[in-house]
């Protein structure tokens, strides 16, 4: 069964589908290494269609969950309550139905482009281009910069257990770009949903709009089947490359503390799905 995850603050977090390991860095040096619950709907996800939108929320919620519980333990002395969480979680929303459903869309429209096709990929070169400066405005924030190099280390960790080694000195070999990064998914989706909402049949803009947003789950699933298929053949190769090329922005080379704290949440990955298959 294949593993992935995602770099948090301070450290990493590893699922596999079943189990998910936070690992993070504490101030005294340890590594400390949590689990973390994965709602699941066992009979929804094995329906191609439906799994997509399923496996997006399950990301969403343990990442969110992940990033929270990671800056309690690599700062505990920042208390911060409940809703400064949920504040976060509005500000990401806004940003993203905003920044870069809304807004790439307006000016789209803004050009008097009467072809749908046409409209629906110059919205996503738009928002191609804002995911861009947004990495790029990411990458001068040094603490940005240390959650990058976490990613490079996620990915280091994964490659190397994929090559059968939970080593350092074998994850240190590895590359800090991998193929079933989540923005393969990002690059992907933005070419789904061009081809999507040219289906839209609506005039106004504000129906539009509201088809966009509530046609996310359909892009999601779509997409989600793409990469299923795609990790079995080569056509989908061409549609990948964008997302390995900007995984440049998103990792950096991380430090060999960096990718001990990404194998210890391997590890723990490994051990527990060991334990259930024996008992």
């Amino acid at each position: 069964m294949p593993i992935g995850g995602q770099a948090v603050i301070e450290g990493v977090l590893i699922a596999d589908g079943e189990r998910a390991f936070l690992a993070v860095r504490g101030q005294d040096g340890s590594v400390v290494v949590e689990p973390l619950s994965i709602p699941r709907l066992p009979k929804l996800e094995r329906i191609p269609f439906v799994r997509g939108p399923i496996k997006l929320y399950q990301l969403i919620s343990l990442g969110l969950r992940a990033l929270q519980r990671s800056a309690e333990i690599a700062y505990p002395e920042e208390k911060s309550s409940g809703w400064d969480f949920f504040f976060a979680i509005g500000l990401a929303l806004l940003l993203l139905v905003g920044g870069f459903i809304a807004l790439p869309f307006f000016l789209a429209t803004r050009l008097g482009l009467s072809n749908p096709v046409l409209l629906n990929l110059v919205e996503g070169g738009i928002r191609v281009a804002f995911f861009i400066l947004y990495l790029w405005g990411l990458s001068l924030i040094p603490e940005a910069r240390r959650v990058f190099q976490y990613h490079g280390a996620e990915h280091k960790a994964v490659h190397a257990y994929e090559a059968g080694s939970l080593e350092l000195s074998s994850a240190l070999k590895q590359s800090p770009i991998h193929a079933r990064c989540g923005t393969n998914f990002i690059f992907l989706f933005v070419a789904v949903a061009i081809l999507v909402f040219s289906l839209i049949p609506a005039r106004s803009f504000g129906l539009r709009l509201l088809a966009r947003i509530g046609l996310i789950p359909v892009v999601a699933a779509i997409t989600y089947e793409l990469l299923l298929w795609g990790a079995k053949t080569r056509l989908l190769r061409p549609f990948l490359w964008p997302g390995l090329l900007f995984q440049r922005l998103t990792t950096r080379e991380p430090m060999p503390d960096q990718i001990e704290v990404a194998l210890a949440a391997v590890r723990q990955v490994v051990s527990a799905r060991s334990s259930s298959t024996t008992e």
